[in-house]
C-alpha cells in the first residue's frame, strides 16, 4: 500500500479541515453560481478541479519547486490571474441586465465557467507551492514511488475540495435561479459577482506568499 492507514487518518481530516476554509477557489465558484445558474456553478467546481489536478501532477514533478525558488515567475503568474479576474469582473458588470440563466442554459455556459474556472486555478501560483508545503509532510519515500503519492494524496484532496466547491456553486447557482424572476435583483446579482470577482483579485493581488 503506497500509503499507510496511520498516515491517512492524519492526512483526511487535515485536508478536509483545508477544503472547508473559504478561499479563493470557493469563492470563485460562488461568483460563477451568482452569476449564470447552479449549472456554470457546478461546471466551475469541476474546472477548479481540474486546474487542481494539473497543479499536483506539475508539482509532483518539480515545477511548484521552480516557482518556489523563482519570484520572478511567480509573480508573473500571480498578476496574469487578478488581471484575468478583474476581466472577468468587468463581463459581469457589461452583462448585469441579463437575464441569469440565460448563461447557464446551454452547454456554452457551462464549458465558459469550466474553462474559466481552469484558468483561474492555473494563474494561481499559491495552488502549486501550497501542494508543495503541504503534501510532501505525508510522502514516505520508503513506501515506494514519491511521484505516485504525491498523486494519490493530491487527488484524494481535490476530491474533498470538489465536494466542496459542487455544494457552494450549486447553492448559489439556486439562489440565482430564484431570483431570476426579479430583473432588477438580478441585476444587482451580476453586479455582486462582478464584486466578489473583483474583491478576489485584490486578495491575490495583496497576498503575500
Amino acid at each position: 500500500m503506497l500509503v499507510s492507514p496511520d498516515t491517512l487518518a492524519v492526512f483526511l481530516p487535515a485536508a478536509l479541515a483545508l477544503n472547508l476554509t473559504p478561499g479563493n477557489d470557493m469563492l470563485f465558484c460562488l461568483g460563477q453560481g451568482m452569476r449564470a445558474g447552479w449549472r456554470a456553478g457546478m461546471a466551475a467546481s469541476l474546472g477548479i478541479a481540474t486546474g487542481s489536478l494539473i497543479h499536483t501532477l506539475a508539482a509532483g514533478v518539480g515545477l511548484a519547486a521552480l516557482l518556489a525558488a523563482h519570484p520572478g515567475a511567480f509573480e508573473v503568474i500571480r498578476w496574469g490571474g487578478v488581471g484575468y479576474l478583474v476581466w472577468l469582473a468587468v463581463q459581469s458588470v457589461r452583462h448585469a441586465g441579463d437575464p441569469v440563466a440565460a448563461a447557464a442554459a446551454g452547454p456554452g455556459g457551462c464549458w465558459t465557467a469550466w474553462r474559466e474556472a481552469v484558468v483561474v486555478s492555473l494563474l494561481n501560483p499559491k495552488v502549486a507551492v501550497f501542494m508543495l508545503a503541504f503534501l510532501p509532510q505525508f510522502v514516505d519515500p520508503g513506501r515506494g514511488s514519491t511521484f505516485l503519492q504525491f498523486l494519490l494524496l493530491g487527488s484524494l484532496f481535490n476530491a474533498g475540495g470538489t465536494a466542496v466547491n459542487l455544494l457552494v456553486g450549486g447553492f448559489a447557482g439556486r439562489i440565482g435561479g430564484f431570483l431570476e424572476s426579479r430583473r432588477a435583483v438580478a441585476r444587482g446579482l451580476r453586479y455582486a459577482t462582478g464584486a466578489i470577482f473583483l474583491g478576489l483579485a485584490a486578495r491575490i493581488a495583496l497576498e503575500r506568499r
